[in-house]
């Protein structure tokens, strides 16, 4: 039972360095829901489209950070075309 045991934590200690090792790679792409006009953040590594389907890509190319996102969002606010 011991080894058992041992063989589990050291493959749980070698599966938690390798995903800590790999970067993660997310995208971001901002969308513009239609009835609102409120814009978003969204994260192309979900593996869902956003519901319901009444939204517009604002952005096409993917911003490669949250942050990077979240300022292109303000931009857009500023002049605007999204609304709060």
């Amino acid at each position: 039972m011991r080894r058992i045991f041992a063989l589990c934590a050291v493959a749980g200690i070698g599966f938690t360095a390798l995903a800590a090792s790999s970067p993660a790679q997310a995208a971001y792409h901002l969308i513009r829901w239609q009835d609102s006009g409120f814009c978003q953040i969204w994260d192309q590594s979900i593996p869902t489209a956003p519901y319901p389907g009444n939204y517009t890509v604002i952005v096409r190319s993917e911003v490669p950070t949250f942050g990077d996102a979240l300022a292109f969002k303000d931009g857009l606010l500023r002049n605007g075309t999204c609304s709060l």
